[in-house]
């Protein structure tokens, strides 16, 4: 699998959106999937990424058809 490379503060750009509108796009979450394989993410990205998808199973954020503008 290719390496993944995120810019740098993506994910923390991407939870304060997510809490701020409830929402992330399908290819967001893409992204997070593919960065939870990443052996470079540091903690904090860590949990910030298992506390978007806790959100997302517990219907706080749900994945809009939208254009991404961050992953």
């Amino acid at each position: 699998m290719p390496p993944v490379n995120l810019l740098p503060s993506a994910i923390s750009e991407l939870f304060a959106q997510a809490s701020v509108t409830g929402k992330i796009t399908l290819a967001d979450r893409y992204g997070l999937m593919a960065a939870m394989f990443s052996e470079t993410l540091s903690e904090e990205e860590r949990n910030c990424i298992d506390r978007l998808f806790h959100a997302l199973r517990k219907g706080r954020v749900r994945v809009v058809d939208e254009l991404s503008t961050l992953l």
